[in-house]
C-alpha cells in the first residue's frame, strides 16, 4: 500500500487503491454532503461578502433605513395644504379619504415591491428602476407611457415647489412687515421676486451631475421637512387652544362662506371638494420611488418581504402625522383655512418661530427640488448622448470647484438645458402661483396611473393572474375607482384654477 501523502485527505487515498470502486460516482457523492451544509446554514451558492447576485457591491439597507427614506419622500410640502383638504371635505369624510387614500397606497406599494424582481422573488433579475420593472413586466408602448406620465409629473412638482417656496418667503417678510409697524399698515408683497431667487439657486444646484453628489442636500431637507411640519402641527394645537374651540364643521366649508376667491357657491364647493382629494393624493405619492429604495435592501430576507413590513410601518408613521397636522389646522382655522398652513400663521406671534419654520420650508424645497428633478435631467442627457455620441458639446466635461459643494464636472449642453429648464418652471409658477391648485393637479395625475394603473397591471403579469379570476376582479375594480377619483380631482383643481385666474393679476405684489 502506497504511503498517504500530507496534502491529501484520507478519502481520496481509498479510493484511489479501491479498484472496484467507480470515481466519477464518488466524486459526485462527495459533493452532496457540501450543498447540504450550504443549504443548512442559509447560504445560497454563489454567496459572496462583497457583491450582491448582480455583481453590485453589497447592499446594507434594513426595514429602518427603507422605511426613513419613505417617510422622508412622503413628508414634503404637500403636508401644509392637508389642512386645506380636510377643511373641504369637512371633520367626517376629511380623515376617512386620508385613511381610504392610505390603505389604497399601502395595498398598491405591496404589489408594486412584488415586482422587484423578475421571476423568482429571491433569485430573480432585479430592476433597478420603476420604469425597468414596467419594461420587465409589461414592455411596449407602456414603457413610454409610463415615462411620459412619471417626467411631466416631475416636471409639474418643481414647479408646485418654486411656488410653494416664494410662499414661505412672501410669509417671512409680511411678518416681519406687519410685527414692524405693529400690525397697521399695508404691507404689500410680490412673489415675483422670491421666485427668481429660487430660480437663480436652482440654477446654481442644477449642475450638480447625478445623485451620487446631491445626496447631501437630501438630507438637509429631510431634517427640514419635519422641522416646519412639527412647528405647524405645534401652532395649530396652541391656536386651537387660544381658541378654546374646534374649528371647522362635520361636512367642511359651507356653501355662501366668504373666501380670498369669493363667496363660495354650490358649484365651488363640489369643485373644491374634489380638489382636495388631489391634494390628499399628492401628500402620500411616492410609488414612483419606491423601487429605487427597494434597491438599497440587503438580503437575505428577500427584498420583497422587507419592503412590505418597512411600507406598513412608514404608512402608518405618515398618516398619524398628517392627521394630526391636518386636522388641527382646520381646527385652528374653520372655514377660513388656507391653501398652505404656515401663511395662515404669518401675522400672528411668535414671529420668529414661523419664520423659522418658513425658512425650513424654503432649504427643504431647494433640495427637493433637486431629489426630483435629477432623474429627468438623467434621462434627457442619457438620450442626447446616445442620439449624438460623437459632439464634443454633448459629452465633454470640464472639472471646476465650488465651495461647499466641492469638485463638479461641468458639461456645456448640460448647464445651457438645465439652466434652461429652470427658467421655464420659474415663469410658469409667476404666472400661477396658486400652491393648493397646483399640488391637487399634480397629485390626481399622477396617482392613478403610477400608484394603482401600473403595480396593479405588473402583478397580475408577475404572479400569472388568470383573466376574470376574482383576485383579477377585484384589482381592476381598484383600478377603475381610483381612475375615477383621478379624473374627478383633476377636474375639481383645473376648475380651482380657473377660478383663481380670474380674481389674479400677474406680476402684480399682493397685500
Amino acid at each position: 500500500m502506497l504511503p498517504r501523502s500530507r496534502t491529501l485527505p484520507p478519502r481520496i487515498h481509498d479510493s484511489v487503491t479501491d479498484e472496484n470502486r467507480d470515481m466519477r460516482k464518488y466524486l459526485q457523492v462527495e459533493t452532496r454532503p457540501k450543498l447540504q451544509e450550504d443549504t443548512e446554514t442559509g447560504i445560497p451558492p454563489g454567496y459572496s461578502k462583497c457583491f450582491d447576485d448582480d455583481g453590485r457591491v453589497k447592499r446594507t439597507g434594513t426595514m429602518l433605513t427603507a422605511s426613513s427614506h419613505i417617510i422622508t419622500a412622503v413628508i414634503g410640502s404637500g403636508v401644509l395644504s392637508l389642512s386645506w383638504a380636510i377643511g373641504q371635505l369637512g371633520w367626517i369624510a376629511g380623515p376617512t379619504v386620508m385613511i381610504l387614500f392610505a390603505f389604497v397606497i399601502y395595498y398598491t406599494s405591496c404589489l408594486l415591491a412584488e415586482c422587484y424582481r423578475t421571476g423568482d422573488s429571491v433569485s430573480g433579475r432585479r430592476n433597478y428602476t420603476y420604469m425597468d420593472a414596467v419594461r420587465s413586466n409589461l414592455g411596449g408602448a407602456k414603457v413610454k407611457i409610463c415615462g411620459a406620465i412619471q417626467y411631466i409629473n416631475l416636471f409639474g412638482v418643481a414647479i408646485g415647489y418654486t411656488i410653494a417656496a416664494s410662499t414661505s418667503m412672501m410669509a417671512i417678510q409680511k411678518s416681519n412687515c406687519y410685527h414692524a409697524n405693529n400690525d397697521k399698515g399695508p404691507c404689500l408683497v410680490s412673489g415675483n421676486i422670491y421666485m427668481i431667487m429660487f430660480g437663480v439657486a436652482e440654477i446654481i444646484f442644477s449642475q450638480i451631475p447625478d445623485f451620487s453628489q446631491v445626496s447631501w442636500l437630501s438630507i438637509v431637507a429631510a431634517v427640514m421637512s419635519f422641522t416646519y411640519s412639527t412647528v405647524g402641527l405645534g401652532l395649530g394645537v396652541a391656536k386651537t387652544a387660544e381658541n378654546k374651540k374646534f374649528g371647522g364643521s362635520l361636512l367642511g366649508v359651507s356653501i355662501g362662506a366668504a373666501t380670498k376667491s369669493g363667496v363660495v357657491t354650490p358649484t365651488q364647493k363640489v369643485w373644491r371638494n374634489l380638489a382636495a382629494l388631489g391634494d390628499i393624493a399628492f401628500a402620500y405619492s411616492y410609488s414612483v420611488i419606491l423601487i429605487e429604495i427597494q434597491d438599497t435592501l440587503k438580503s437575505p430576507p428577500a427584498e420583497n418581504r422587507t419592503m412590505k413590513k418597512a411600507t406598513l410601518l412608514s404608512i402608518i408613521v405618515t398618516t398619524v402625522f398628517y392627521l394630526l397636522c391636518g386636522c388641527m389646522g382646520y381646527a385652528a382655522f374653520g372655514d377660513n383655512v388656507p391653501g398652505n398652513l404656515l401663511t395662515g400663521f404669518g401675522f400672528y406671534n411668535p414671529y420668529w418661530l414661523l419664520d423659522i419654520a418658513n425658512l425650513a420650508i424654503v432649504v427643504h424645497l431647494v433640495g427637493a427640488y433637486q431629489v426630483y428633478c435629477q432623474p429627468l435631467f438623467a434621462f434627457v442627457e442619457k438620450w442626447t448622448s446616445e442620439k449624438w455620441p460623437n459632439m464634443e458639446f454633448m459629452t465633454h466635461e470640464y472639472e471646476a470647484r465650488f465651495p461647499l459643494i466641492g469638485n463638479i464636472k461641468l458639461n456645456l449642453f448640460r448647464m445651457i438645458w438645465r439652466t434652461i429648464f429652470v427658467i421655464i418652471t420659474t415663469v410658469i409658477s409667476m404666472l400661477m402661483p396658486f400652491f393648493s391648485d397646483v399640488v391637487g393637479i399634480l397629485g390626481a395625475f399622477g396617482f392613478w396611473p403610477l400608484t394603482v394603473y401600473f403595480p396593479v397591471e405588473m402583478y397580475i403579469v408577475h404572479k400569472k393572474i388568470k383573466k376574470w379570476s376574482t383576485p383579477w376582479l377585484a384589482m381592476q375594480m381598484l383600478s377603475i375607482v381610483c381612475l375615477v377619483v383621478s379624473v374627478a380631482a383633476a377636474t375639481g383643481s383645473v376648475a380651482g384654477l380657473m377660478l383663481d385666474l380670474k380674481s389674479y393679476k400677474p406680476f402684480q405684489s399682493s397685500s
